[in-house]
């Protein structure tokens, strides 16, 4: 199984945003690991970006093109969005969208350069909701959708701490190189 994470970026800004395709990179072999512990699942990692050019109100980038993005790239390929822009149309409150092999979320670009927590806080956790829903998808769990969003809902209105990671992998107390949700809440 491969999962394929895409980093859509303008061509203008390509070059400045190198340091979050670097997270990127890192938190791809994060998600590796992460998802072989947490569900038993080996995936092959892929990483690389899609630049875009600038292009007219008619033909504004959005889930559809993605979609058939990902179709053309090979369905069986888990393809995981990492976007410059909110979808018009989504399922999810983190602003993101799952479907079979298929992951969007709106990659949020930090105001100071090299902020870390912060692509942890906003993004981070905003792929791990997305990835949740496949995973439990693949394992057949029937509420893949609702027990997700129950989750994501408890961390933002009854405190539920996300889960923290070092930059080894590892849960930490301190602070925190990447963040998922709470995958303790699910009932497997």
């Amino acid at each position: 199984m491969i999962l394929h994470f895409i980093f859509v970026v303008k061509e203008e800004d390509r070059d400045k945003r190198k340091f979050e395709f670097e997270y990127i990179q890192k938190m791809s072999q994060f998600y590796k690991v992460w998802i072989k512990e947490k569900f038993g699942l080996d995936y092959e990692i892929q990483c690389d970006e899609l630049v875009t050019q600038p292009r007219s109100i008619l033909q504004r980038l959005d889930t559809h093109t993605l979609v058939r993005d990902h179709e053309q790239r090979g369905k069986e390929i888990y393809h995981f969005y990492l976007t410059h822009f909110k979808p018009l149309w989504t399922d999810c409150t983190c602003e993101g969208y799952h479907a079979e092999n298929f992951g969007l979320a709106f990659w949020q670009q930090p105001k100071e350069e090299n902020d870390t927590l912060f692509l942890a806080e906003k993004n981070c956790t905003t792929v791990s909701h997305e990835i949740l829903h496949e995973l439990l998808r693949i394992l057949r769990h029937k509420k893949y959708v609702q027990e997700v969003h129950d989750i994501w809902t408890k961390h933002f209105y009854e405190q539920l701490e996300f889960e923290q990671y070092g930059e080894d992998f590892k849960k930490t107390d301190g602070k925190p190189m990447f963040l998922t949700i709470n995958t303790s809440q699910l009932n497997l």
